[in-house]
């Protein structure tokens, strides 16, 4: 299937915000918060270092959001379409695409954002029955969470390439079947020209 310019702009650029936030995502996890990089200057504080690990994840939480509203915007409302085209396989696969794509940017983005405050916390004390403790983001939240927005970005292209020629498959049904009633409506052979007979002929032909 031949995609037009304007399919093509719109795969590029979720595809590139997909490929900033999967980026953005691991240099993250790069550079989150060590638990040997906190001081403790006493046995009830914590005293985190300033880490980049913040604005990474925010940006990469924000580049997704991006490419999932181009996305949905581009296809519009998935739910309200009806039509012949639905027992398409082209159309099966959109909808499942449609569906794990959604799933996999609701966890990237939470964990994104759940990374993100919890790495850029500054003297923060906690108790739990009467131990105090710092908390650390775990390795691979970053990390996971952008393998999950790439993955999301590349469902929702699937998905918006599958809907498109799902579409474009119920255009040419349509225009074939109306190109056929319209070749069933022609005569395929020119009428008769109609032979005009006296009625004096016609009675002398009977008495004959």
């Amino acid at each position: 299937m031949k995609l037009e310019r304007k399919e093509l702009v719109v795969c590029f650029v979720v595809g590139f915000l997909g490929l900033l936030s999967a980026a953005t995502g691991f240099a993250a996890e790069a550079k989150r918060i060590r638990f040997y990089q906190i001081q403790f200057p006493s046995a009830t504080e914590c005293i985190y270092p300033r880490s980049p690990a913040l604005g990474l994840a925010l940006t990469a939480a924000v580049s997704l959001m991006m490419a999932q509203i181009i996305i949905n915007i581009s296809t519009g409302c998935i739910c309200c379409r009806n039509g012949p085209h639905q027992s398409h396989s082209n159309w099966t696969i959109a909808l499942i695409c449609f569906v794990v794509s959604w799933f996999t940017f609701v966890i990237a983005f939470l964990l994104l954002l759940t990374g993100a405050a919890l790495n850029d916390q500054h003297g923060n004390e906690s108790a739990y029955f009467s131990s105090y403790y710092c908390y650390v983001i775990r390795a691979g939240v970053f990390a996971g969470a952008a393998i999950l927005s790439l993955t999301s970005v590349v469902l929702g292209i699937i998905y918006y390439i599958a809907l498109i020629s799902s579409k474009n498959q119920d255009a040419s049904v349509f225009v074939g079947s109306g190109q056929g009633n319209i070749a069933m409506g022609q005569p395929q052979f020119p009428p008769p020209n109609p032979v005009f007979v006296h009625e004096d002929t016609y009675m002398r032909r009977q008495f004959t």
